[in-house]
């Protein structure tokens, strides 16, 4: 049978020399998964204990089905606050409804994400450009960490978007709580300050540690510095949340669509990255099905949305981690914390939560990766292509503006937007390069501008397919080439994989167009589709093709 479908197929002849580095690995994530768990649930506007809820059936249902050997699954920043901000406006002030629909729409996330798995829709994911996808974290962590900075500073929390959160903080600036002030800062100091010097300590975890003691040891709950309060110890109950009715399952698939297309790209991200390092494949469907029955069991365990997390599959890969047993263990810990140790959280203060997210997503915050963005295109290169200068980082920029001045959900909407409409429109305009010869290779002028062209005659390639929502381009982008001195136009077909009838006709009336003015139109170097498709809709007249641009330029002289 093959792998794909095998349950626990990282398990698969299991070697002794594993076990050490895959205990060493589920111990450290174990470290970091229960405080960011906790975090992450507050993020979500759940109970925090639902995020380890939520950790355990993701943990070992994905390890029975995903491809990754290193990938870890549970609550994240980014579909936490998508949640958050699908499930605020349906659940009507009501905290026990809210509840029940954030765990339906781990339910309804799980079931979507395994149809797409059955359809075999993992290529989906490639259609958020990879600049739209980071300018929507980037937005959506600044949106996280602003929603933070009140339980931060003990100030009061103002709801709306990020400039509206943003104004409310800076106007309660004046009534700082000084004593919940001081456990946050100190609190976000020590777990940054021991990301960056001291990276192997779990820092996360020991920052809520010292933040639960220090409440015990001075009573920091009686001078106004808020707790967690009681968190249900035992494990979840399972089954579907009760009080909700069809109709509210059906009002959230086209919103889970989106938490699956987020959670997918991230995850697989991440499952890419560690697969290239340890040298085997992931397979993207099965991806989008671990991800389908992680959401399911966490949504029948009482939890939330969950989805493959790059910050921790970093740790654990760090860690040394070699198959999916490190998960396991993981989600073996997190059952005996919830069994034994929940009572011991009751006293961790909300301002070390709140450092705990912030120093979480602060990393999300990828200024290098939007400057890289920023350098991608330069005036030279952008005139060749026909492209608007900086297009990356223009698309980037929507996304991330659209998730701060329009809230999670429709910045989502616009990131996919703007990926669709920046495929549409380098489709539309594939760059036409004027070739020079260069020994016996015919190469584009813009990189070697001392390479004389052909008298007389325009050499051209089209970098892209010939379709009908290019061929008006490329038609007057060649005629524009064009000079009174040209008489003849060679297009070098191998960058052309596929040309369809639209196209066809567009380079027949082209033909005839510089026909008229006494100038031939050749192609050469067509492949297959392409010569197929030429000969099948104009057999009687086609089009002069030649096997190389060297015999279409010399049979001119004939």
């Amino acid at each position: 049978m093959s792998d794909t479908f095998r349950l626990f197929a990282s398990l698969r002849g299991y070697r002794r020399a594993y076990l050490r580095p895959d205990l060493i690995a589920g111990l450290t994530v174990w470290a970091v998964m229960v405080p960011e768990g906790l975090a992450y649930a507050s993020i979500a506007g759940v109970p925090t204990v639902v995020g380890l809820y939520a950790a355990v059936p993701a943990l070992i249902l994905y390890a029975a089905v995903g491809s990754s050997r290193h990938l870890v699954v549970g609550p994240m920043a980014a579909t936490a606050a998508l949640s958050a901000a699908i499930i605020a406006p349906l659940a009507g002030g009501d905290t026990g409804r809210f509840i029940a629909l954030t765990t339906a729409l781990a339910v309804v996330t799980g079931i979507v994400a395994l149809l797409a798995a059955v359809a075999r829709l993992g290529f989906v994911a490639s259609f958020i450009s990879e600049p739209v996808l980071k300018g929507f974290i980037v937005g959506l962590a600044l949106t996280i960490i602003v929603g933070q900075v009140p339980a931060l500073l003990g100030v009061d929390k103002r709801s709306g978007d990020f400039f509206e959160q943003l104004v409310g903080v800076l106007g309660g600036l004046g009534d700082i709580d000084w004593w919940t002030a001081v456990v946050g800062i100190v609190s976000l100091i020590l777990v940054l300050g021991m990301k960056r010097w001291v990276p192997l300590l779990p820092g996360s975890l020991i920052v809520v540690i010292l933040g639960i003691v220090t409440v015990y040891l001075f009573a920091l709950d009686d001078h106004g510095v808020e707790v967690v309060g009681e968190i249900s110890a035992g494990l979840p109950s399972l089954g579907l949340p009760s009080g909700l009715a069809l109709t509210d399952y059906l009002g959230l698939i086209g919103p889970a669509a989106g938490v699956v297309l987020i959670g997918f790209a991230e995850g697989l991200g991440a499952a890419k990255t560690y697969a290239a390092k340890a040298g085997y494949t992931v397979d993207p469907n099965r991806e989008l099905g671990g991800l389908g029955l992680a959401n399911l069991g966490s949504g029948f365990s009482s939890g939330m949305v969950v989805n493959g997390s790059l910050s921790k599959t970093a740790v654990n890969g760090g860690a040394g981690a070699r198959t999916q047993a490190s998960g396991l263990l993981v989600a073996g810990l997190v059952i005996v914390t919830l069994l034994v140790l929940t009572p011991l959280f009751e006293k961790l203060p909300e301002a070390t939560l709140a450092a705990v997210v912030i120093a979480a997503v602060v990393e999300l915050v990828d200024t290098p990766a939007l400057r890289a963005l920023f350098r991608v295109w330069s005036p030279r290169l952008a005139r060749a292509y026909g492209l608007p200068t900086r297009l990356d980082f223009l698309s980037a920029v929507a996304a991330m503006v659209g998730v701060l001045v329009f809230d999670t959900l429709p910045g989502l909407v616009i990131g996919i937007a703007v990926s669709i409409l920046l495929l549409l429109y380098r489709a539309s305009r594939p760059h036409v390069a004027a070739l020079a010869r260069e020994d016996t290779r015919w190469v584009d002028v813009a990189y070697s501008p001392g390479l004389a062209t052909e008298p007389g005659v325009l050499v051209v390639r089209v970098e892209g397919g010939l379709f009908f929502a290019n061929a008006d381009h490329v038609r007057d982008r060649i005629e524009g080439m064009t000079d009174d001195e040209t008489r003849a136009v060679v297009v070098d077909a191998e960058t052309s994989p596929f040309i369809d009838v639209t196209a066809v006709q567009m380079l027949n009336d082209l033909r005839d167009s510089l026909a008229r003015k006494n100038v031939r139109l050749r192609v050469a170097r067509d492949i297959g589709e392409f010569r197929d498709v030429v000969h099948a809709v104009d057999p009687k007249n086609p089009i002069e093709l030649y096997p190389t641009v060297t015999e279409a330029v010399a049979d001119l002289g004939d």
